[in-house]
């Protein structure tokens, strides 16, 4: 699949040799001759780069298509175009990746911008790994903070449970022992005066 690039210039021969040369290289090229189409075009489609001359109708115009690029869902690499070069510091404020300085040769022009879509590739597939990881200890905090009043009740059943009971039954069972003893122990009824001299006769 091409990937796409969206090149924002108003100086027309410029615009149509940058597209030549990177339809050539196997890029989808769009144009846009004003900072106000380019920034309709960047909310109308998706980019792989967007490479933006810094003045156009004004001195801000190239400011304006980065900050739309900026705000792009797709997050799109950018590149500033200018024949006028700032220092690191400016174009880097400004939200662009890189400045590309014009006249530039073919193959410099090439490689610069292969280098530049590798790296944006590379700092885009980091923030999304950051960020699956991110939801994931979230999930996990909140399904923690969920669980814990279940484990809090299952600990506090667990303690009821671990408190013992009277033993009743062992109580039963001695009652019962003490009354066959009892039922053992029964004296046997006594004799009579009369009775106990006539054993003492049968023994003489």
């Amino acid at each position: 699949m091409k990937r796409r690039v969206l090149l924002v210039d108003d100086e027309i021969s410029i615009l149509l040799t940058l597209k030549a040369v990177l339809e050539i290289s196997g890029f989808d090229v769009d144009t846009a001759t004003s900072a106000h189409e380019g920034k309709r075009r960047i909310k109308q489609y998706e980019y792989e780069m967007i490479i933006t001359d810094m003045r156009m109708e004004d001195h801000a115009s190239g400011t304006e298509v980065i900050a739309c690029a900026r705000t792009a869902a797709y997050k799109p690499a950018i590149a500033l175009l200018t024949a006028f070069p700032v220092a690191e510091e400016d174009w880097q404020s400004m939200g662009a990746d890189e400045m590309l300085v014009k006249p530039m040769h073919t193959q410099v022009l090439l490689r610069q911008i292969e280098a530049m879509l590798v790296a944006h590739e590379d700092k885009k597939r980091a923030g999304a790994t950051r960020t699956h990881s991110t939801s994931l200890r979230a999930g996990s905090d909140r399904a923690s903070r969920k669980s814990a009043p279940v484990k809090a009740a299952k600990k506090k059943l667990a303690k009821k449970k671990a408190v013992k009971k009277p033993a009743k039954p062992a109580a039963k069972k001695k009652t019962k022992a003490v009354a066959k003893k009892k039922v053992v122990k029964k004296k046997t009824p006594k004799r009579s005066p009369a009775r106990k001299k006539t054993a003492k006769k049968k023994k003489r």
